[in-house]
């Protein structure tokens, strides 16, 4: 697969937020604050595969995830899909990627047209992008229910109407409707109970096999996360610390902070549990980043170089790459792996 040149490129994309700004702020000079979403984040998406995207809370997942579809553009680098820059397409070439490049949100109630039937929704998608002629969209619609697993006379009814795995199921096929190569798939069942969760996520990768879908999953569940992807890429403070296959990034991280996300994600069975705290030390703020590695105030490997010098992400191993100053941390771990 990596042999392969990526469908879509991430190269040195940043995104900044503005911030409150008092009347005082501006009488007194002072500049605008800003939020640092996104601070130079680089990554590969090759196609065919499911690229995870997980870390913390407010680590800029989602506003990635929007950048990708350019629901938002960022304030610099630039995102490439097929080898082209998304930024600089115009015209029909952007109604193209638009349509190549679909997303399906969090919220399967909220991003779905309450007025609106399924039929008139899924008919809307087909009509839009012209994908079939207008006597023909009736049976396409029937055959977007039949893949998501919805019974036909779901055409006429309303959301509201539909529970919230059939309504996510609902936007699926929305997504589906357009023919497109690529799914960005943003917290898609953190919104759903835990016992439709997995029918969701199985479906997704039932449709994948099937339509030959590359995938962009983000989500915050690390267990559900390594059962779908099949590389992780791990973002903090709006940064990609480590980029890993899922297998290798599950068994021997390659960062610190991977690790400590790791060991602090909730166990099944509870004699296996882990009491310790997986990062200690305040989170730095997004107005104001701190020089150095984003993560130097909670690693437990902190020394002086960190503090002053950002390292960038560099290979670690077969397809791993992580942005850490010590070069052999889980080297040992990683080791054990390919003995064992």
């Amino acid at each position: 697969m990596s042999a392969n040149l990526p469908i879509i490129s991430v190269d040195g994309v940043s995104k900044r937020f503005s911030g409150p700004y008092s009347l005082l702020g501006r009488l007194r000079g002072k500049p605008p604050i800003a939020v640092h979403a996104l601070n130079e984040v680089s990554l590969e998406v090759y196609r065919g595969e499911t690229l995870g995207i997980v870390g913390e809370s407010g680590c800029g997942k989602s506003t990635l995830a929007r950048c990708l579809v350019r629901l938002q553009e960022p304030d610099a680098g630039a995102i490439r899909f097929e080898g082209k820059d998304i930024g600089m397409l115009r015209a029909a070439e952007r109604r193209a990627f638009n349509r190549r490049v679909q997303m399906i949100f969090q919220d399967p109630y909220g991003s779905l047209n309450p007025r609106m039937t399924v039929r008139q929704i899924l008919g809307e998608a087909l009509s839009v992008h012209r994908m079939r002629p207008k006597a023909q969209i009736p049976d396409r619609i029937a055959e977007l229910l039949e893949l998501v697993r919805l019974p036909q006379d779901a055409a006429g009814r309303y959301p509201h109407e539909f529970s919230g795995g059939q309504r996510q199921r609902i936007g699926i096929a929305r997504a589906l409707a357009v023919e497109p190569d690529v799914i960005v798939a943003d917290e898609l069942v953190s919104a759903l109970d835990v016992s439709v969760q997995a029918q969701v996520v199985n479906l997704l990768l039932q449709l994948q096999e099937q339509l030959h879908l590359t995938v962009i999953f983000v989500a915050h569940d690390l267990r559900l996360v390594r059962h779908i992807s099949h590389r992780v890429a791990v973002m903090y403070l709006g940064q990609v610390m480590e980029i890993s296959p899922a297998n290798a990034l599950f068994t021997a991280p390659r960062h610190p902070y991977s690790k400590a996300l790791l060991d602090a994600a909730p166990e099944l069975d509870p004699t296996r549990r882990n009491r310790t705290v997986a990062a200690r030390g305040e989170l730095p703020s997004p107005l104001n980043l701190p020089p150095g590695c984003p993560f130097a105030s909670r690693c437990p490997h902190v020394f002086d170089r960190c503090r002053v010098e950002r390292p960038i992400l560099t290979p670690r191993g077969k397809g791993q790459r992580a942005a850490c100053h010590l070069t052999d941390f889980g080297a040992a771990q990683a080791e054990e792996k390919q003995i064992s």
